[in-house]
This record gives structure tokens, sequence and C-alpha cells, in this order.
């Protein structure tokens, strides 16, 4: 009894921690296939297999009711503490290749997804590559603001110039 009390703790304290938890179903899938699994979402969060009454009243002790309909069949929760979009990535890059790995749902900033939705936020791009395009829309921004400031100084330069050339032609 006091084994299972510590890992419900356990698992409660990882969703109560977590960026965001995905669901899979890994019927039918090898060891070896859930190493692979492991370690191609591993940079950014945990996975684990728990029975389901256990990691149901986890969720639920950490507030999570939405999920209760995912737990069933054999269960495996990925505990994101990283990149979200980056584990999505990853679980679906490996169901597409391994179908016996399911995508069941998930939660993710206070809300539950469903299969579609995780799918959805795995066809996002990286929290990088948004940063890197963000910091560069700003580069260009400035450019430009550089540029429209510059350009009025540079414009009288120019007439004054023209006004003097105008002057020493008269004379």
């Amino acid at each position: 009894m006091a084994t299972k009390e510590a890992a419900v703790l356990d698992l409660q304290k990882k969703f109560e921690e977590s960026n965001a938890v995905l669901l899979t179903e890994y019927r039918g899938l090898s060891v070896t296939a859930m190493r692979t699994v492991r370690s191609a979402i591993r940079e950014h969060a945990t996975y684990a297999v728990a029975k389901n009454t256990l990691t149901k009243l986890a969720a639920n002790n950490a507030g999570i009711t939405e999920l209760d309909e995912y737990f069933t069949g054999p269960t495996a929760v990925a505990f994101v503490s990283g990149d979200t979009v980056a584990v999505a990535k990853g679980l679906r890059d490996f169901a597409k290749a391994n179908p016996q790995l399911v995508i069941k749902g998930g939660y993710f900033d206070g809300k539950p997804l469903d299969a579609a939705e995780v799918n959805k936020l795995a066809d996002l791009e990286s929290r990088e590559v948004l940063l890197a395009k963000a910091a560069g829309a700003m580069k260009a921004k400035l450019f430009s603001a550089a540029y429209m400031f510059n350009a009025p100084a540079s414009g009288l330069a120019r007439a004054a110039g023209a006004l003097r050339d105008k002057q020493e032609a008269a004379n």
C-alpha cells in the first residue's frame, strides 16, 4: 500500500511540475521500441509507464480531471519539462514509423488536448525557430526605422548641396 501511495505522489509531482503532459498507447511495442521513444524525447521530457488507476489518481490530485477518459488500455505518459512542440513532434514522427504507438491526447497550458490537437501542436515550429523569426522581424523593423530617421537628414543635405551649387553657378 505504501508503495502505491509513493507512486501516486511521485506521479502527482510530475503532473504539477510539467509544462505539458502527452498520453500515448503503446500496445504491441517492443522494449527496444520503447527505449527508442524515450531517447527521442529525452531532452525535453520523461516517458513513464504506470498503472492507469494510479496515474488517473495522481492527475486528479494535481487538479487535472479532463484526462480521465484517456486512462484506458496500456498508457504511457510523456511529462514535458522542455519544449512541448519538440516532444509532440518526436512522438508523432515515431508513431508514423511505428503504428503501434497511438497518441491519445494530452494537457497543455491548462487545457486538455485530443489526438488531433497534439498533432497540430507537432506541426508548429520549435521555440528556437519562432524566436529566431521574431528576432529577424525585429531587426528588420529597426533597420527600417533607422533608414526612415536617416532619410530626411540625407535629403536635407542633398538639398543644401544643390542650393550651394546653384548659388556658386549664379556667381
